[in-house]
């Protein structure tokens, strides 16, 4: 079977990965351009791309597919590139790029998507973050037939995993990427042998996860404690939960609840309110629930590192009374 596989992040990396080490014939590998990244804005290739070049597969990098978008002779290039590189299936994963209806009738056996979620639970962009965001207790990796919609296309196999208490979208992430490797590999082996049955996707429990925005990661001690620790893990690595401390931006990485504490405060603590900073207690912040507080273990302030609390509040000083503010 000859795969053209379609991906950008570390995400799809594993996937291609999986498939590379399965023995796949992989023909061509579309991956986006390389952009500027990191504190130097050095032009940085794709997981996607580093790992086909390191492997000597044909990697292509259209700025877009739609014939009718902005960039037409580019996209055009592409569907000639893709009906000259004989192939039987296109493999997409985290690609980042609209797959008209031209792209998607060109390969024999269509083409299939390893999508971060148990759909039709979190279709779109971020399924991995809004699922711990939600405080779902499973997720897991669907692989579809694409269609025009936004994944809506029907269902060729579906694996949950559970959610942990503690799980970060980082480690769900590699958790999911893994999985979604070793489900690849084995829906080509079976459509290998033949078709395979789709199930459409019920029309019930449709829910969207929109793209992350860096103003989200802004925490509001205003929510709950529960909601808080849930935006903290979401958005752990990116963009990363923050808030403001008398004027200085803290980024907040790991957090735990302390339920049942309202001895805690008094009442005249504010949401946001820090009750106790100590090397061996952490940061202890009140909440917008009087009887749950949320003690801060990994801290970062700007131009520094990722550090736990003990060692953070020797180069940063935190005193009760201050409040954390978004």
């Amino acid at each position: 079977m000859k795969i053209v596989f379609a991906g950008t992040p570390e995400f799809a990396a594993v996937a291609l990965k999986a498939l590379h080490e399965a023995g796949f014939e992989i023909v061509l590998v579309l991956t986006q351009p390389d952009r500027p990244a990191g504190r130097g804005m050095q032009m940085h290739a794709s997981a996607v791309k580093q790992f086909a070049l390191q492997h000597q597969i044909p990697v292509a990098q259209p700025i877009s597919l739609r014939l009718d978008g902005k960039y037409p002779d580019d996209a055009q290039q592409a569907h000639m590139l893709l009906q000259n590189t004989p192939h039987d299936v296109m493999v997409v994963a985290a690609y980042g790029l609209i797959l008209p209806t031209s792209v998607l009738d060109i390969p024999p056996l269509g083409c299939v998507n390893i999508h971060g979620s148990l759909l039709p639970r979190w279709r779109g962009a971020a399924p991995i973050h809004r699922a711990i965001e939600s405080g779902d207790s499973t997720t897991g990796i669907t692989i579809m037939q694409m269609e025009q919609g936004l994944d809506t296309g029907p269902m060729l196999a579906i694996e949950s995993i559970p959610i942990a208490p503690d799980d970060s979208t980082g480690r769900l992430h590699d958790a999911l990427a893994t999985l979604g490797g070793e489900m690849i590999v084995k829906v080509l082996r079976q459509m290998e042998q033949g078709p395979m049955h789709a199930i459409v996707q019920p029309e019930q429990g449709v829910t969207y996860a929109a793209k992350i925005s860096k103003e989200e990661a802004a925490l509001d001690f205003n929510l709950s404690a529960l909601a808080l620790d849930r935006k903290i893990r979401a958005f752990n690595p990116f963009p990363g939960a923050h808030a403001n401390l008398d004027g200085a931006i803290v980024k907040i990485w790991r957090a735990e609840i302390i339920a049942g504490a309202a001895h805690m405060a008094d009442t005249h603590t504010e949401s946001g309110q820090v009750i106790s900073a100590s090397a061996q207690d952490g940061v202890i912040v009140a909440c917008a629930s009087g009887d749950s507080f949320l003690r801060l273990t990994e801290l970062q302030k700007a131009g520094g590192k990722r550090l736990p609390a003990a060692e953070f509040l020797k180069g940063f000083a935190i005193t009760p009374g201050q409040i954390f503010t978004h």
